[in-house]
């Protein structure tokens, strides 16, 4: 099965997970600062504070992506790093760190794409009731318009939010992720002002940047139900509104999903229905796994996320191919979910934002990282998104998670993404197995069947 010529090879990072320098140059605190600082919170006590330092070694990073053949490369603004008070004052220094990422990009031949958020709001903001906040809107399209109007003479590629679905979900609703909270109210008031300021972001960086190219990723994940008893259909359906419609549908229909409703609905104010649909000129599609959804008491997903309300998730069967996160390995759903959103929602261009798993990844006494699981991840996947291509489905590129390892979240340090080892006491670089496998598939575009 052979790609297109055109079609992207990358790589996707965000700013918390690699960048360091925490308090470098006149950067602000941001929510995950403040959340993996605070005990108990993330693995062993880990924190984002030096991560891969990317900061100082981005030259570095990106001759690694540059020697794989990679064409794209998509990292996220630090907020605090440019707005050190959310709002207001301009960091200059954080706007020339951008600055240099995106010439090295250009200089490599690595199309540079921006995503305004990836999870690190402002702390400061976030004291004012962060996205549950309707200011929140406004704070938001201050960020769009100051990154747009410093990149766009050299940023063709923007991206609104990475996995809105998440940060609202595990950050407001589940207490699983920075701000750490579990307010339902909160939880519908931030669906709705993210989903506002995802419309109203499009409308300015198009005004902004005549003939940008405009989207949004979002997460989007297989569920099942567990069983086709009504008590489980609709706990699944609960569970595929707040992982997947929550943000699909009112981006391309303009509503949101019945099952979430009541905790939106008290935050629509007349002619916010009106302003909801988000006019893309692509879609980014994070998937990594399917989750099975039965009714029952509030449990641990395979990725340590607690589902409420009469949802619980259950585990793979013994025996089912999983990554170290526990989760399904399942190349056939990045072909359903693309087919979902064709069918459901747009016939649009779509790109693979996000995709990949977390491994033993042991280092040999020869200093080889042999990660042949992940290349067979990497495969199995690939090869469902050249079948959906070659039944006319208009997918445009390929940006793995990770380059890098880095900090994941929760798991601090513990669970590595990357097609690159890090050793985070030296900050040494090791490509792996699965860096040199794709590099050729980059160079040969041709994947087995």
């Amino acid at each position: 099965m052979r790609f297109p010529e055109s079609f992207v090879f990358g790589a996707s990072t965000a700013a918390y997970q690699i960048e360091g320098a925490a308090q470098t140059d006149g950067r602000g605190e941001g929510i995950w600062d403040r959340y993996s600082h605070t005990p108990g919170k993330i693995h062993q006590g880990d924190t984002g504070d030096i991560a891969c330092d990317h900061y100082h070694r981005f030259e570095e990073d990106l001759d690694l992506a540059q020697a794989a053949s990679m064409t794209a490369y998509r990292f996220s603004i630090n907020w605090a790093r440019v707005l050190p008070d959310g709002v207001g004052r301009v960091n200059e220094a954080g706007l020339a760190f951008y600055d240099r990422l995106v010439d090295a990009c250009i200089a490599r031949g690595l199309e540079p794409w921006v995503c305004f958020y990836h999870w690190d709001y402002s702390q400061v903001l976030q004291d004012q009731g962060g996205w549950a906040n309707r200011a929140s809107v406004d704070w938001f399209l201050e960020l769009v318009q100051l990154v747009t109007n410093h990149l766009k003479d050299r940023v063709t590629d923007w991206c609104l939010f990475n996995e809105p679905t998440i940060f609202t979900s595990l950050g407001y609703l589940l207490g699983q992720h920075a701000p750490g909270l579990k307010d339902p109210a909160a939880y519908g008031a931030a669906v709705h002002h993210v989903s506002l300021a995802t419309a109203d972001g499009v409308r300015l960086v198009r005004r902004l940047a005549p003939g940008a190219k405009v989207g949004t990723v979002l997460s989007i994940n297989g569920v099942q139900p567990a069983s086709t008893s009504p008590e489980d259909m609709a706990a699944s359906a609960l569970a595929d509104a707040i992982m997947n419609r929550a943000f699909l549908d009112p981006i391309f229909k303009g509503t949101y999903p019945d099952e979430i409703g009541a905790m939106v609905t008290p935050f629509i104010r007349d002619g916010d229905m009106d302003r909801l649909k988000a006019d893309l000129d692509f879609l980014g599609i994070n998937h990594y796994t399917r989750s099975k959804i039965a009714a029952k008491p509030a449990s641990v997903s395979a990725d340590g996320a607690t589902a409420g309300g009469g949802m619980g998730f259950v585990p793979p069967p013994a025996g089912t191919p999983v990554t170290l996160m526990g989760w399904e390995i399942r190349p056939e759903g990045i072909y359903e979910v693309i087919a979902r959103v064709y069918e459901q929602y747009a016939a649009l261009p779509i790109y693979i934002t996000e995709n990949g798993g977390a491994f033993p990844d042991e280092m040999t006494a020869t200093g080889d990282v042999l990660d042949h699981d992940r290349i067979g991840l990497l495969t199995g996947y690939l090869s469902q998104i050249a079948r959906a291509i070659d039944d006319g489905y208009d997918v445009r590129g390929y940006l793995v998670w990770s380059l890098l390892d880095n900090f994941e979240w929760g798991h601090g340090y513990s669970k590595r993404f990357g097609l690159v080892h890090v050793d985070y006491e030296s900050q040494k670089r090791t490509p792996k197995a699965s860096y040199q496998w794709y590099r050729q598939l980059a160079q040969s575009r041709t994947i087995a069947n």
